[in-house]
């Protein structure tokens, strides 16, 4: 597996082979939930490029970007920004996606001057979970009232943080003409239901609300009209709080390098009541469900 971001020195940049590693990994998860066997040639391919390379990739890709790294053998736009997001944040987002969502306590301690304790005390105390939700707690004051936690500590992490979220690439959300068609979203939609119901899909185990780490979750991949798409059923608090997991179907998309999502539900209530309901929301640089 490849070597997460952490395992670099601060200001070290990936190597051909931890690159490759990483591409790597995305095929591996690709097959094993059966995604269209192109898609996951081209990202060996891809990996295979970067490890023969002479010189080094993250250089070209921290100098000229993704269109830079066009030029190399079995290297399109959409897995040169994988890459480029790579060396600059030590993230893919698909990557995070295809693996399920991090743990928020290993999110927490990613971040320097925050260990395993500290990561518990946050996350059970205020309830925060990702990164952007602990800069806000470190401006409003919720992470000074934690034992622990003086105004010299919270100032350290202002700063530190403010620079990890200013270096993550944050792909924009495609506009209303870049994203799938609404009748093609709903017809794998049910697509996706059917075959969910007459268990023909690969399982996922995925790491939220599933203690037992039981491969429950269905996961449907597809490419039509030049998009990749993934669908599962939600696996957020609030599906489970609500009892509707089972219900609300997310479709994951990558066209181009960018990623975009939306929810499809059931209405419950009014004259549309019983109906499918497709709700685009941004994807970028969110962990999957």
């Amino acid at each position: 597996m490849a070597r997460s971001s952490s395992a670099l020195h601060p200001g070290q940049l990936p190597s051909n082979a931890d690159i490759a590693a990483t591409l790597e990994r995305i095929a591996a998860l690709l097959e094993q939930q059966q995604a269209n066997p192109f898609r996951i040639q081209a990202y060996r391919t891809a990996a295979g490029s970067v490890r023969t390379e002479p010189g080094s990739v993250a250089e070209l890709a921290a100098r000229e970007g993704p269109e830079g790294l066009e030029r190399l053998y079995g290297i399109g736009p959409r897995i040169s920004r994988h890459i480029a997001s790579f060396v600059d944040t030590g993230r893919i987002p698909l990557l995070e996606q295809l693996e399920g969502e991090l743990d928020p306590l290993g999110l927490l301690a990613t971040v320097p001057g925050i260990g395993p304790k500290s990561a518990q005390e946050i996350h059970q105390r205020l309830g925060i979970g990702s990164l952007e939700e602990l800069e806000l707690a470190a401006h409003d004051g919720r992470l000074e009232q934690l034992p622990g936690f003086g105004p010299r500590r919270v100032a350290g992490l202002r700063h530190t943080l403010g620079n990890m979220l200013s270096r993550r690439v944050r792909c924009p959300a495609p506009a209303a003409q870049e994203r799938p068609p609404l009748a093609l979203l709903l017809e794998l939609d049910a697509e996706y239901r059917e075959k969910a119901a007459a268990d023909r899909l690969p399982r996922l185990a995925p790491r939220r609300f599933n203690s037992e780490r039981k491969a429950w979750l269905p996961i449907l991949h597809a490419e039509r009209q030049g998009w990749s798409l993934a669908l599962a059923y939600s696996n957020t608090a609030r599906a489970h709080q609500q009892g509707r997991t089972r219900d609300w179907v997310v479709i994951y998309y990558e066209h181009d390098g960018q990623l975009g999502q939306c929810t499809v539900v059931t209405e419950t209530a009014g004259p549309l009541r019983g109906r499918r309901d497709g709700r685009a929301r941004r994807a970028a640089s969110e962990q999957a469900d």
